[in-house]
């Protein structure tokens, strides 16, 4: 199964430290993929949930490639990471875009499920503790929580 952090909380939603750099990191410590939020703004790199909070650079994103699953808050965020010709790197990170839809294909191909829309087989469902979501069909979890799932 895999236990993804959401925005870097473990257990508890902690409005005022969610896609903080450190926040994140303490994630990836105790062992968990994170799922971030970033924006694309005046060509530079932005972690937050509403707006652009903590200026990044790439650096910091490819260097924890592997345990973050990169939420694209803005258009521009994904023309830019789907634009391998800028930087070919960029094909070696896990993003997707969604609103409210039922569910999104991320860039490594793996679905992406809205709260309430579970089971869906090999997905990933996302807080499922929202609405008590049936976990049998997936292959991991993203969730405020996920301590709980250990």
């Amino acid at each position: 199964m895999i236990l993804i952090s959401h925005r870097g909380n473990i257990s508890k939603k902690d409005l005022s430290k969610e896609n903080h750099p450190t926040y994140i990191d303490n994630a990836i410590e105790k062992g968990f993929d994170v799922e971030i939020d970033i924006w694309f703004i005046n060509n530079e790199f932005f972690l937050g949930h509403d707006n652009g909070e903590y200026k990044i650079d790439f650096e910091w994103i490819y260097k924890r490639k592997s345990k973050l699953w990169v939420h694209c808050k803005n258009i521009l965020a994904v023309e830019e990471l789907g634009d391998k010709s800028k930087n070919p790197l960029y094909s070696e990170l896990n993003f997707f875009f969604h609103d409210r839809d039922d569910l999104t294909l991320t860039s490594n191909g793996f679905l992406w499920v809205y709260p309430g829309k579970q089971p869906i087989n090999n997905s990933i469902a996302v807080l499922p503790e929202l609405y008590n979501d049936d976990l049998n069909s997936c292959i991991g979890i993203c969730s405020d929580v996920i301590n709980n799932y250990k």
